[in-house]
């Protein structure tokens, strides 16, 4: 089975080429024009598709090729276009830069190449005149399977500069798709970890994005980039289904066979959860689970709230920024990533959540919480207090820890049997120490090994970002336990 789907991948050469303004930028002209656009990003950012979601009105969808397996980035794709015209994936880093030393694996071309998807390159032109047609003509002809279909030029200083690359780039055999200026408007703030989330901004962020899609539409052929959207071949496979995913009791190909002991799918993790009963419901029937948004948690891949609801979970979303309680019937929380170091005084000051976390915590209830959201169970952050479900003390640091992670669960939690391996992403620039509990959450195989994380009670707290597609059975296992206990 397959199905074809308009689309284009935005690339560039390297990261600061405007790929975001001009990604953005194109799902807001095609959005503009009447058309369903589908907004997805390569790799484990979660800030640029909230700006992708403000230019559609539809969720902003990853695509990691890494934390997902390829085989998952067709399905995935496929589930997030349903019903759309085109769809806009905007690209990561350089076209060719995929995780360290992993070769193109997670890399835009290997997507592109996995979605059978033609390319647009994005180039800052604004140092250059005629090389722009040696670096095309690299880019284009590095990889036969890339189809680099078109390029945008960037930062164009003036007319006799457009005139210098379009001649440059007329023996490179790709044509120019687009021409933009400079445009100070449709920059965006960036601070520690990128791009500020449009949460935090958001009527700056709505103007920005408009500022994007005029700027794109008016220096743009719109009409050759649907055509070349519409060029691209059937992506193979049918769409991923949480439902489907969740109901499936096999582990997901990308784990290792050798991991030791229970294998993801068995047991607990693995089995359909059944009602147990017990406990106040949600109104949809099934065990309340809260999840943290608002501006200071804003890093959470759609797919998981869908695979806690297919799982049978009533999924509420609260902000720690100005609820004072959790929602009523809570039995399980969900704090993901954001930036609870920008809001640590605001945090801090809603002393009655604090506490409501705190208690749930030590009675036993599912808690999972993810590099955000383990700093707000920490003792404290930089000084003030947080929960204080965690014996551990965080702050900020210079150093900033990136990159990609090969994990395997050291024990049995809430979230998965001891032996689970799963792959996950650190970006972050904060310190906790000490680094791990008595129970560690993973033991972390790459860049070096080591433990990580804290597991008691019912609590699963990482700095590691993980993708629950890859391992439905994380859902599973989850709701089950907000089920029994």
């Amino acid at each position: 089975m397959s199905a074809s789907v308009p689309r284009l991948v935005v690339a560039a050469p390297s990261s600061g080429s405007g790929k975001t303004t001009v990604a953005t930028g194109l799902m807001a002209a095609f959005a503009a024009r009447g058309l369903a656009v589908s907004p997805h990003k390569v790799g484990p950012d979660y800030i640029d598709p909230g700006y992708h979601a403000l230019a559609t009105g539809r969720v902003g969808r990853n695509l990691d090729a890494y934390l997902c397996g390829p085989e998952l980035v067709g399905p995935l794709f496929l589930h997030g276009a349903r019903g759309c015209d085109i769809a806009v994936v905007e690209g990561v880093m350089g076209l060719y830069d995929g995780a360290a030393g992993e070769g193109e694996l997670a890399s835009t071309a290997h997507v592109a190449k996995l979605l059978r998807a033609p390319v647009v390159l994005v180039v800052d032109a604004s140092s250059q005149s005629r090389s722009v047609a040696a670096l095309v003509h690299g880019f284009a002809s590095w990889d036969p399977e890339v189809r680099v279909g078109g390029v945008i030029l960037n930062k164009v200083g003036s007319d006799r500069h457009e005139e210098l690359l379009r001649e440059a780039l007329d023996s490179a055999g790709v044509p120019v798709l687009g021409v933009l200026r400079r445009v100070g408007q449709v920059e965006t703030p960036s601070r520690h970890l990128g791009l500020v989330p449009v949460a935090e901004r958001r009527a700056a962020a709505v103007e920005a994005v408009a500022a994007m899609g005029a700027q794109v539409a008016g220096g743009c052929d719109l009409e050759a980039l649907a055509a070349l959207a519409r060029s691209a071949g059937a992506v193979p496979g049918a769409a991923w289904d949480a439902a489907e995913a969740v109901a499936s009791p096999t582990h997901h190909p990308t784990r290792s066979d050798e991991t030791p002991g229970r294998q993801p799918g068995d047991g607990a993790a693995g089995a359909r959860p059944k009602d147990a009963g017990g406990g106040p419901k949600g109104a949809g029937g099934g065990p309340r689970v809260v999840v943290a948004g608002g501006p200071a948690f804003t890093f959470s891949y759609a797919e998981h709230a869908e695979l806690l609801s297919a799982a049978g979970a009533d999924v509420v979303v609260f902000d720690p920024l100005r609820d004072e309680e959790l929602p009523e019937g809570t039995r399980g929380l969900v704090i993901g990533g954001g930036f609870p170091e920008v809001y640590a005084a605001e945090l801090s000051a809603n002393e009655p959540l604090r506490k409501a976390v705190a208690e749930l915590a030590n009675s036993g209830a599912p808690v999972a919480a993810e590099c955000a959201g383990l700093l707000y169970l920490c003792r404290e952050l930089d000084g003030l207090p947080m929960c204080g479900v965690l014996d551990a003390s965080a702050r900020m640091s210079e150093r900033l820890t990136l990159g990609y992670r090969d994990a395997v669960a050291v024990g049995d939690s809430v979230l998965a049997v001891a032996g689970t391996r799963m792959r996950g992403h650190e970006f972050h620039r904060t310190v906790v120490e000490p680094g791990s509990g008595a129970e560690p959450a993973w033991g972390v195989r790459t860049p070096r090994p080591r433990v990580e994380g804290f597991v008691q009670r019912g609590v699963h707290a990482s700095y590691l970002h993980t993708h629950w597609a890859s391992e439905p059975g994380v859902a599973r296992r989850f709701v089950e336990r907000c089920r029994t206990s």
